[in-house]
């Protein structure tokens, strides 16, 4: 079987991999960068949006990729995932609207005022 060429910036498939895998990371972070800050002005304003997402602390940013991971890597650790997303919000509603609203308002508060740091 003939061997087929690849297109890429360099001759080497390694190097063009690792170009693919970077682009392909800057273009996911900018999407998800972009859709939270959309979801956000439904209830923000721009500036506020734009301060949540930039006052995301380095241990939060870990956390959310660690649990990305293991819900994409498998069936059980997507059930796993899933399972402790709806826990969460059953456990929110079970406290009442009110008391998850007034929790998740100081949350985003202290996020934005992690962005000024």
């Amino acid at each position: 079987m003939p061997k087929r060429k690849l297109p890429g910036l360099s001759p080497n498939p390694m190097t063009n991999l690792i170009v693919t895998d970077i682009a392909l990371r800057g273009v996911g972070r900018l999407t998800r960068r972009l859709t939270e800050k959309a979801l956000l002005r439904t209830r923000y304003s721009a500036d506020d949006a734009k301060a949540v997402v930039d006052g995301r602390s380095m241990a939060q940013t870990l956390v959310s990729v660690a649990i990305a991971r293991v819900a994409t890597r498998s069936v059980p650790g997507a059930l796993i995932v899933g399972t402790g997303i709806l826990g969460k919000t059953l456990w929110d509603r079970s406290k009442g609207k009110r008391s998850a609203r007034i929790k998740g308002r100081k949350q985003m508060q202290d996020r934005m005022e992690n962005a000024d740091k």
